[in-house]
C-alpha cells in the first residue's frame, strides 16, 4: 500500500462518513473505486462460488438489471428474491452482484436484510466465539474487542463484498472491511492472517481471517459495525446468546 493510500485510509476511517466515501472515486477502506463493488454482494450461498462462475440457482447481475426484472425472468416474486438474498424489498442491485434466484434448501434460513434505520438484533453473526473483552463506548470506542485463541477462524458477520483487506492502518493491524449494503459496513481488525482480498464476495459465516494478538499478546479481534457512516454498538446487531 502506498504512503498516499495509507494517509487516505486513515483520514477516511477517522473523519469521513460512509456516505461521503461511497460517492468518492479514490480507494479508501470505507469506500470503493469501482461501481461494480457498490452495495452488498446479495448472495446467500451454502458454499463458496468463485468469482468467475455462478452455481446453479444463482444469477450474476448485468448492466440494466433490476430486482423485479430478475425475479420476473426466473418466475419468482421480487419480495421472495429480496428475502432469499438478505436484501430490503426496494434494494438496488449492482453489476457483478451474485443473487440467489431459487429457494434456499429446506431448513436453511435466509439472512435478515442489512441496513435500515434501526439495529436488528441477530441480523449479524458473531465473527468469533469468545468473551467481549472491551465493550462499545460512544465517543471513546468504535467497536468491541472479542477474545479468542491466536489462529482461530474469523468469520464474516453477513454476506457482502470486501472493500478493504490490508495493513495500511496501524491501529487496526491486518484489517478487513466488508460492505453489506449502502448503509451497513463491518470491520475486523487485529487479524494474524487475512484470507480474503479486496473485491471478494463473501457469504455469512465464511472464514475471512485468523485471530491475532493485541499489544499485550492477548488473542483477540477488534469488531466494528458502522451504520450510515457512524460507529454503532455491535451487540445490538448480534445474537444475544453471545459469541
Amino acid at each position: 500500500m502506498t504512503e498516499k493510500s495509507q494517509r487516505a485510509a486513515s483520514q477516511v476511517l477517522i473523519a469521513v462518513s460512509v456516505v461521503a466515501a461511497l460517492s468518492g472515486c479514490t480507494m479508501t477502506p470505507w469506500g470503493e473505486n469501482s461501481s461494480s463493488y457498490n452495495g452488498t454482494s446479495g448472495s446467500y450461498q451454502t458454499g463458496n462460488v468463485p468469482t468467475g462462475q455462478v452455481a446453479a440457482g444463482y444469477y450474476r447481475v448485468n448492466p440494466g438489471d433490476t430486482l423485479p426484472g430478475i425475479a420476473a425472468a426466473y418466475g419468482q416474486h421480487p419480495q421472495d428474491l429480496a428475502r432469499w438474498n438478505g436484501l430490503l424489498p426496494n434494494a438496488s442491485v449492482t453489476v457483478g452482484q451474485v443473487l440467489r434466484v431459487a429457494p434456499p434448501p429446506a431448513g436453511v434460513s435466509p439472512p435478515a436484510p442489512a441496513g435500515g434505520s434501526v439495529a436488528q438484533q441477530g441480523a449479524l453473526l458473531w465473527p468469533l466465539r469468545g468473551p467481549v473483552l472491551k465493550s462499545f463506548m460512544p465517543g471513546s470506542s468504535k467497536g468491541i474487542v472479542i477474545g479468542g485463541r491466536i489462529g482461530d477462524p474469523v468469520k464474516a458477520a453477513a454476506a457482502g463484498r470486501v472493500v478493504y483487506a490490508g495493513t495500511g492502518i496501524e491501529a487496526y493491524g491486518p484489517l478487513i472491511i466488508i460492505k453489506h449494503s449502502d448503509s451497513l459496513i463491518t470491520a475486523y481488525g487485529q487479524n494474524s492472517t487475512l484470507l480474503v482480498k479486496e473485491g471478494d464476495a463473501v457469504t455469512q459465516g465464511q472464514v475471512i481471517g485468523e485471530v491475532g494478538a493485541d499489544s499485550r499478546g492477548i488473542g483477540s479481534i477488534q469488531f466494528e459495525v458502522r451504520q450510515d457512516g457512524h460507529p454503532v454498538d455491535p451487540l445490538t446487531w448480534l445474537p444475544r446468546t453471545g459469541g
